[in-house]
């Protein structure tokens, strides 16, 4: 839920007619100082490569999505009604929640008080705000549309935060059904199969081939157990690791999910998506063409699709129909894109058939995503009754087989 804005615009204050002869020029607190109240507070911040001060914000430090929707959203709300632009940042400050973010516009003050354009002082933290987020607001303040770009931005990152909350959800049900067998299997196996087992042994008898197995992986993970896990998270944590940082992998990774059936519809349409909402957007906040789609293919996910997106940048420069490009890459864009993209760029109408087609695209996310979730279901279910029924009837068979011999 988006915040309100509840701190009153507070006015400019007004210069003395003439200068206190005690106090110099220099020692007084500045304009944006006496907005934010933060003169003298403040340690002096570590300074950049230019000699201005900037201030840290960590390593690995990251805003959330909802917080960059309602910065975007305020920032272009108070733009609007007509405040300035780094008295619109001192309203704005007091009222964030996020650390990382507080910290951050309390440098943009800095910066737009000092006569540097917002997108240069966003540029900063590209790595927490993306390529995306910058060069929209980049636009919007050459081409005068900033509050208008901003509202746009935070409407695109709002469908983008939907999109993604709807495929994770897709997941839940079958994550559940997983952990409830691990539970399940994981209680049967170290709690009642042990406390059935000497008494098994005692009698005598050939346990069957079910029951010999269980006991092998129980001793197995008695004994290992530490170090399997110790292992199993080392491996888990490599291979993220070396798909994260090594690009051959990554790609490699993402080319084989475009030949996995089902998959590959899903990722197709997730990432064409992505490109219809975010290239759509950039044109309509005055942006070029080619510089757009350079832009787009830094926000994709998928390597196969950036890549074939700068190249198609490529093609562009050198004076080809973005339609052209994407029509002899069918494997990975549809032809049903390339063909509006094509009417788009012959009758000047790209901008809306690219809202149609993000639109049409997202249903088609929503169709796969139950698709997904329909056949995930059973599987989960029989390897659960796999699971299960594995253990049940190692420990029932040499039950049974004793009564029978009792009998």
């Amino acid at each position: 839920m988006n915040k309100e804005i509840k701190e009153p615009v507070k006015e400019l204050p007004k210069e003395p007619a003439q200068e206190p002869a005690k106090e110099p020029a220099e020692k007084r607190p500045g304009l944006i100082q006496q907005l934010t109240g933060s003169a003298g507070k403040q340690p002096p911040p570590k300074k950049g490569k230019d000699g201005e001060k900037v201030k840290s914000i960590g390593l690995f430090a990251s805003i959330s999505t909802q917080d960059e929707i309602n910065f975007a959203r305020h920032l272009s709300i108070v733009i609007k009604a007509g405040i300035p632009l780094y008295q619109g940042l001192a309203v704005i400050e007091p009222q964030t929640e996020s650390p990382t973010l507080k910290k951050i516009i309390g440098q943009l003050i800095s910066d737009v008080g000092n006569g540097r354009f917002l997108a240069d002082g966003l540029a900063r933290y590209e790595s927490v705000f993306g390529p995306f987020f910058v060069n929209i607001v980049r636009v919007g303040e050459a081409s005068g549309t900033l509050s208008q770009n901003l509202m746009y931005l935070a409407d695109e990152l709002r469908k983008s935060r939907e999109l993604s909350s709807k495929v994770r959800s897709a997941m839940v049900y079958p994550m559940v059904i997983f952990a409830a067998t691990i539970g399940m299997v994981g209680f049967l196996t170290f709690f009642i199969f042990p406390k059935l087992l000497p008494a098994l042994r005692g009698l005598n008898v050939a346990l069957p081939a079910s029951t010999l197995a269980l006991i092998a992986i129980v001793n197995f993970l008695k004994a290992y157990g530490i170090v399997v896990l110790v292992a199993a998270a080392a491996i888990a944590i490599a291979v993220k690791l070396l798909i994260q940082k090594v690009k051959p992998v990554r790609y490699a990774i993402d080319r084989m999910i475009l030949f996995i059936p089902v998959l590959s519809a899903l990722s197709m349409n997730l990432n064409v998506v992505n490109f219809t909402r975010v290239f759509g957007l950039l044109l309509k906040s005055g942006m070029r063409i080619v510089e757009a789609v350079r832009i787009t293919a830094h926000t994709s996910n998928n390597l196969v699709y950036e890549r074939a997106l700068l190249e198609a940048a490529e093609s562009v420069q050198k004076g080809g129909q973005l339609a052209d490009y994407l029509t002899t890459h069918k494997s990975i864009f549809p032809q049903l894109l390339s063909g509006m993209v094509k009417i788009g760029e012959d009758t000047g109408s790209l901008e809306d058939n690219l809202a149609y087609l993000s639109s049409y695209f997202e249903e088609e996310v929503d169709m796969k995503l139950h698709t997904l979730t329909s056949l995930l279901e059973p599987i989960m279910l029989l390897l659960m009754g796999g699971m299960v029924g594995f253990v049940a009837i190692s420990i029932i068979t040499p039950i049974y087989s004793i009564a029978q011999g009792i009998s």
